[in-house]
């Protein structure tokens, strides 16, 4: 096993890509200090799936354990859930007791239990243990815990890096088609901003992503991981602009999300694909991307099941939205946009006019 590693200083920590009860995961685990007793926070969906497998990892590992579980939505990620959260976790302490969060599941689990780590007495640790291909890929790595708002989508929240990832790419072929597809968003966010070549084995490889070809997944997550890692290590805050490119898609998907009000009519992956697409229609508008290469963009992300176009129009919502986005300097919009398949830039200040008119093509 050829760990992932993200170079924080004395933050850093290992992204391991392989089985959950494997002698390698257990060996990082019980070398990690991380405390006696670990609260699992899962949903109650991957507690059925999962919880017994992640329970033995721990306990063999010699770790006490109790689960808290949350919601299974996006609105688990609310202020009132992380303080019924962080009292589960109050109640879980006692004399003698080093507690320390393992986060099971999703991008909303991962999100809400950082969150109540970095928050109880100041900071826990926490280790990852995604279970989706969105989280496998993109959000359990990096450090970016939060809760949202009524206005806008993780509006609350902190840096607060885990202590390791652990990904078992054997949880995929648990997952629904729509939420694995949802993971895909994330993927071809990757091969846009950074790796082309890995965008082009997307491209010819339709038929196997969709029979979920294990060394297709295996290639996948460990290429995502790794220029994850490789930002975050040399852009932790997004000081540098350099994390900044993770948002492709994001601005706009975002706003979707909270147009919607977060509910199930479109999924994180499902919100962020139509962000892609507008955002790579503005760089066509703007003469930064060519029409070649949107087409091709356009045409993966529909192939791979994933919408590009809006149910109905909520324009005024999404703008609205928008107005809170807290990637936005000053006032001043930013976008991150393709400038070729492989290579994004960010670009601030765009005409509001060209924002909406392709906010409004996504629903025509």
């Amino acid at each position: 096993m050829d760990p992932i590693k993200v170079r924080l200083g004395d933050r850093s920590y290992k992204i391991l890509v392989g089985k959950l009860l494997s002698p390698a995961f257990s060996a990082e685990m019980s070398r990690l200090d991380l405390g006696s007793d670990a609260v699992i926070v899962t949903n109650p969906k991957v507690k059925a799936l999962f919880g017994r497998q992640v329970k033995r990892m721990l306990e063999k590992a010699g770790f006490r354990t109790r689960f808290s579980v949350v919601p299974d939505s996006e609105k688990a990620k609310s202020l009132g859930e992380a303080m019924k959260l962080l009292a589960a976790i109050s109640d879980a302490d006692g004399k003698g007791k080093r507690l320390f969060v393992a986060a099971l599941g999703g991008g909303v689990v991962g999100d809400l239990a950082g969150f109540a780590a970095s928050a109880y007495k100041r900071g826990i640790p926490y280790i990852q243990i995604p279970t989706t291909l969105l989280a496998q890929v993109d959000s359990s790595i990096g450090g970016k815990v939060a809760v949202d708002l009524p206005e806008g989508k993780n509006l609350v929240g902190a840096f607060y890096q885990p202590k390791a990832v652990f990904v078992d790419i054997s949880f995929l072929y648990r997952l629904s088609p729509r939420d694995f597809r949802s993971g895909l968003a994330e993927a071809v966010k990757y091969a846009i901003i950074g790796d082309r070549a890995m965008f082009s084995r997307l491209e010819h490889g339709i038929g196997k992503i969709h029979k979920r070809d294990p060394g297709l997944l295996s290639y996948m997550v460990r290429e995502c991981a790794s220029i994850k890692a490789g930002i975050v290590s040399r852009d932790e805050r997004e000081k540098k602009s350099i994390r900044t490119v993770l948002n492709y898609g994001h601005t706009i998907g975002h706003a979707i999300e909270s147009a919607w009000g977060y509910s199930n009519t479109y999924s994180h992956g499902e919100a962020v694909s139509l962000g892609m697409i507008a955002a790579a229609r503005i760089s066509n508008r703007l003469g930064v991307l060519v029409s070649a290469e949107l087409f091709r963009i356009e045409t993966v992300i529909a192939a791979l099941g994933l919408p590009v176009r809006l149910k109905k129009t909520k324009t005024g919502k999404i703008m609205a939205s928008l107005a809170y986005d807290k990637k936005f300097i000053r006032g001043v919009n930013r976008f991150v946009l393709p400038a070729r398949i492989g290579k994004v830039i960010i670009k601030e200040n765009i005409p509001e006019p060209i924002i909406l008119k392709e906010i409004e093509n996504l629903s025509s």
